[in-house]
């Protein structure tokens, strides 16, 4: 077992990001993730569980959910493995906490639709697909398709794709990637990095310290390290049979196209000696179509 917890259990994520007592350690990294954009001075963990506008629809809970202190809500998620329409369901999540903002009794008022930014942050702890992203950290916001300006500020989303991060410490500048480089390699380290350089990660590294924990706390924690472990194993099992399925189709079709290009020198001998079309596609096994475009 490393010195510290693995940030990406649902157990440890939840520690470091999503406790009362570890408060500070989120409204840094917010404020490090959207340097000169905002800055968060406090914010209060909201209830987690977005509910439906009708009872006949779905729910959603998520990872951490949180509003500032100047009303901005903040959407944390962390995901470790490929699902799909997952981009989508990030924006439903924000599209619900937008929702849960409109107050239906104002709507004949003129503010009956005004509400506060949403921003959904995505931890992708998995290679994303062709169809995702392209790169370690993609910014979206509402924007004019032509000029490229943001046309409003309240809906932003961030996706972060860690394996796409390839930066060593020494390569690390600014505060942000820091903070990505940590949580990216945390299980693996036998020492917490910067903390001369940035005072929150000592504090980081109390709360991720293994060796702090709780016997309550450790079963906690062991319990999701094993789920996240269980999923990576079926992942890996499910690439693997897919690049196995993948060898035996291009075995077949290399046998297909070895047997069509045999069809093919057989009727080129045939067209030759001279026989008709018609005997060349009998004794070949082309078409006779495919036989006129030998000749």
């Amino acid at each position: 077992m490393g010195k510290y917890i693995n940030p990406f259990t649902d157990w440890g994520f939840k520690r470091l990001f999503g406790q009362e007592f570890s408060k500070p350690l989120l409204i840094s990294f917010l404020n490090d993730l959207l340097v000169d954009e905002l800055h968060v001075k406090d914010l209060t963990f909201r209830d987690k569980e977005l509910l439906p506008p009708t009872k006949d629809q779905r729910g959603i809970i998520c990872d951490v959910y949180c509003e500032t202190d100047t009303g901005d809500r903040f959407i944390v998620e962390m995901q470790n493995r490929w699902q799909p329409n997952f981009l989508d369901r990030s924006i439903c999540y924000a599209c619900r906490s937008i929702l849960d903002q409109v107050d239906k009794g104002r709507a004949e008022r003129e503010d009956a639709y005004k509400f506060l930014p949403v921003y959904t942050i995505c931890f992708m702890n998995y290679m994303p697909h062709t169809d995702e992203v392209s790169k370690f950290r993609t910014d979206i916001v509402l924007a004019d398709k032509d000029t490229k300006a943001q046309v409003s500020n309240k809906l932003r989303f961030i996706y972060l794709a860690l394996p796409l991060f390839e930066k060593k410490a020494e390569e690390c500048v600014t505060d942000f990637e820091k903070w990505i480089y940590v949580l990216k390699h945390m299980e693996a380290l036998s020492r917490m990095p910067f903390t001369a350089q940035k005072e929150i990660f000592k504090q980081l590294e109390d709360y991720a310290d293994s060796h702090r924990l709780t016997k309550k706390e450790w079963e906690a924690y062991e319990n999701s390290l094993w789920v996240v472990r269980d999923n990576m194993a079926c992942m890996a099992a499910a690439e693997r049979e897919a690049r196995e399925k993948g060898h035996a189709e291009g075995h077949a079709e290399g046998r297909a196209e070895g047997r069509a290009e045999e069809k093919k020198a057989i009727a080129k001998q045939f067209l030759a000696m001279g026989l008709t079309v018609e005997q060349v596609s009998q004794g070949s096994g082309l078409s006779i179509e495919e036989v006129k475009g030998l000749q």
